[in-house]
């Protein structure tokens, strides 16, 4: 086995990603020893945004997040997660751009069902 670099100590994060960009980790890090890690909490980052909707068009997608039992906004970030993944051909939805609190939910059953 070939002796591993130092790792260099970076001023600021843009230093340190500009740096992994070029670099070959496998001059950093033995990966034969590496393990899989799971981060159960770890939640996409979201950014607000504020955008104008026919009322009509609001309501019905509160009318239809109701009938699922989800938030309406995380009913519209799944319906737009759907919608970027069929303009990109990518098979199925992306559950990563999906909220969890959409994707967990099933829609609820009328009563007497």
């Amino acid at each position: 086995m070939t002796k591993l670099k130092r790792i260099p100590k970076f001023a600021t994060e843009a230093a340190e990603q500009a740096f992994w960009a070029k670099a070959d980790t496998t001059e950093y890090f033995d990966w034969s020893t590496a393990r899989r890690v799971i981060f159960p909490n770890l939640k996409p980052t979201t950014t607000p945004i504020s955008i104008r909707l026919p009322e009509t068009l609001l309501l019905e997608l509160k009318r239809l997040a109701n009938e699922r039992d989800v938030p309406y906004q995380s009913l519209m970030k799944v319906y737009l997660a759907e919608r970027v993944a069929a303009e990109r051909g990518w098979q199925g939805p992306d559950k990563r751009l999906q909220p969890a609190k959409a994707r967990r939910r099933r829609p609820r059953k009328p009563a007497g069902e």
